[in-house]
């Protein structure tokens, strides 16, 4: 799906790279918010719910990294100017995403956005965070992980969270199927987390995981209940939510209730009796 434009391209760069060019960021901010709406009005309606806005940012910012350079522009200086410039999130998470191409080349300039962007009061901006964060992770996995561990370990709720939702089983991520020692050696670490907002995402992402390793999530539940922590039963129950669906029963029994409920969803004991 095309969404940039000759005529958008055009204005990409009149009103973005020749912009910055001369260090106008704040005209650069503006025009960067401007740009990123006309390429979200041509992604079909259809396609806006799966595509939207995350699309719309990585087209736009691996463009524009892209031509930065190709016309040796001072890649890093730019996109770290616009990041620590701005308060809209468009034109702050097209720049993180300019950063994470360059963060491939060169890792250790970048965590600090990041973090930052990880721990801003705006979701969209945390999302993006998480997002493009994943870029490093397929790159540097060793130096990631060690990275992580000490993010873990935060005090910030935020911060937690980020770490978890860098390590669910996405598309970028999907060599942990093959490798999930790799986010559980990290994840291990909040199993008894106590913040809603990191814990939920745990929790999710064992689920994430039951869809293609599922003996391996039910070990992982049988464990959590076992520990006697609350916590640590309530990412167990979350990561049920999808092996539920196939042997409710078996979950139930795991969990060691008569019923299980997600949503809408009630799955009964009593509905699975006699079959």
């Amino acid at each position: 799906m095309k969404i940039l434009s000759d005529k958008i391209e055009k204005k990409i760069q009149k009103d973005i790279i020749k912009v910055v060019l001369k260090k106008e960021y704040d005209s650069a901010i503006r025009n960067i918010a401007d740009i990123h709406d006309e390429l979200y009005a041509n992604i079909p309606d259809k396609k806006r719910i799966s595509y939207g806005r995350v699309h719309t940012i990585k087209v736009l910012s691996e463009y524009l990294y892209t031509r930065f350079v190709e016309i040796g522009a001072p890649v890093y200086q730019i996109a770290s100017s616009i990041f620590e410039r701005s308060d809209d999130y468009k034109s702050k998470s097209v720049s993180l995403g300019i950063l994470s191409f360059y963060g491939v080349e060169d890792y250790k300039k970048v965590l600090p956005y990041f973090e930052s962007a990880a721990t801003s009061p705006t979701f969209d901006m945390r999302e993006m965070a998480q997002m493009f964060f994943r870029k490093l992770i397929k790159k540097y996995p060793d130096e990631m992980k060690k990275y992580l561990l000490q993010l873990v370990k935060s005090e910030d709720a935020n911060i937690r969270r980020f770490v978890s939702e860098t390590l669910r089983p996405v598309q970028e991520n999907r060599w942990f199927y093959e490798n999930p020692d790799y986010p559980l050696s990290i994840l291990k670490h909040m199993f008894k987390e106590n913040s809603p907002y990191p814990r939920t995402s745990v929790g999710n992402n064992l689920s994430d995981l039951a869809k293609r390793l599922p003996d391996l999530v039910y070990d992982l539940v049988k464990k959590l209940v076992a520990s006697g922590d609350k916590n640590s039963y309530w990412i167990a129950y979350r990561a049920c939510r999808n092996l539920v669906k196939k042997e409710p029963v078996k979950v139930m029994d795991l969990l060691k209730v008569d019923e299980y409920q997600y949503k809408k969803r009630i799955h009964k004991r009593s509905d699975y009796q006699g079959n």
